[in-house]
């Protein structure tokens, strides 16, 4: 008989895990519950939710005899949400409907982004909006009063635009996700803790809290918002980002460590640049994002109160997923319609939606697999 004790996480083991988990591999954190050398796997390496297959890679749940799980109680469950592509799915809709409303407001009246147009573009560009806008003009031709030189600014000044046209379809007319209440309030009645992250929301977290506060007062005073200020003020944060409490001599070190790295990288770089007679400029700021990322699950999981590995992080972005991946924290990618053929590698499991055939408590708490 299943319980609602979401027993699933009792004695999870990862792969990829280490025996602790550790800032810099010198602050330990957390210390995951010792396997049992008695316990037996009850589920395959790679399984499925009943209804919709689900993928899981390195997801393994143990069941333990009667005896040891009275002296150890059934451990609690945390699930930490993403706003982008989870909460709401603004992707696809209101991305393409906001570069028009900003090709609008800058007079482009030739550029309009159908749906076809729009798609060819994000796969021609791997989603990055500034290739977009490039690959576009230079197809349709550039203004015939903008000169060479200013390419770049004319770029900046529309995605200025169009990420303001986005906040405000945001927070006026596009609807939250399918599901996605309910799948809260699933969560609460059961009570599960439900933290919401808007502090790497890549739409803002001033925008994330606006898309947040959709869900109503009363489901508000259920859940908890980790952003940038949460974040700082957790252990973690404090540790990390030296905000009142002073890091420790190993944590300098490391972070001098990874900053000197950095900077030998585009001396080499632009040695050869050099030589090829082109510019170069290597982008750092995906291994900050990622640390900013990592320190956002740990003040979620740290709020909770559940360990990092009792947490299940639900995510539209693989820079999400690969930060749960590196903590140890287990992951459900959340396709949306900007990522409905995309491959998620770093998740546990793969799904659609809320609910129905899809992703639900019942189904996490109750071990509902295939």
């Amino acid at each position: 008989m299943e319980t609602a004790s979401c027993s699933i996480l009792h004695t999870l083991a990862f792969s990829n895990n280490t025996a602790t988990a550790t800032i810099n591999n010198n602050h330990h954190l957390f210390l995951p519950p010792k396997t049992n050398p008695s316990f037996s796997s009850t589920f395959p390496r790679n399984f499925n939710f009943h209804g919709k297959p689900l993928q899981f890679n390195g997801f393994t749940a143990f069941s333990s005899p009667s005896s040891a799980q009275s002296q150890n109680p059934p451990q609690e469950l945390a699930v930490l949400l993403e706003v982008d592509g989870v909460i709401m799915d603004a992707y696809r809709l209101g991305n393409r409907q906001a570069f028009n409303l900003a090709f609008q407001k800058l007079g482009l009246d030739c550029a309009n982004w159908t749906e076809p147009v729009y798609s060819d573009l994000v796969r021609r560009s791997a989603g990055n909006e500034e290739k977009m806008l490039v690959l576009y003009f230079n197809r349709i031709g550039w203004p015939t009063s903008l000169p060479t030189s200013e390419k770049e600014p004319f770029v900046k000044s529309v995605l200025r635009e169009k990420k303001n046209a986005l906040e405000e379809l945001m927070l006026k007319s596009l609807p939250l996700r399918p599901g996605v209440e309910d799948f809260i309030d699933d969560a609460c009645n059961k009570g599960i803790p439900v933290i919401i992250l808007t502090a790497y929301s890549r739409s803002g977290e001033k925008t994330a809290r606006s898309i947040v506060e959709k869900l109503g007062d009363e489901r508000l005073s259920k859940i908890k918002v980790v952003g940038n200020e949460e974040v700082e003020k957790s252990l973690y944060g404090q540790l990390v980002f030296g905000k009142g409490m002073s890091s420790s001599l190993d944590e300098q070190l490391a972070k001098e460590a990874r900053k000197a790295a950095s900077a030998e990288k585009q001396r080499i770089a632009e040695e050869v640049a050099s030589l090829l007679k082109v510019s170069v400029n290597i982008d750092t700021s995906s291994s900050e994002r990622l640390e900013k990322i990592v320190a956002s699950l740990r003040a979620g999981a740290e709020i909770a109160e559940v360990p990092v590995y009792n947490c299940i992080l639900v995510a539209g972005s693989k820079s999400g997923l690969a930060a749960a991946e590196q903590i140890g924290m287990p992951r459900v990618a959340l396709r949306s319609s900007f990522t409905s053929r995309a491959e998620f590698p770093t998740a546990n499991a793969i799904m659609d939606g809320f609910g129905g055939a899809d992703l639900t408590i019942s189904k996490l708490c109750q071990k509902r697999w295939s």
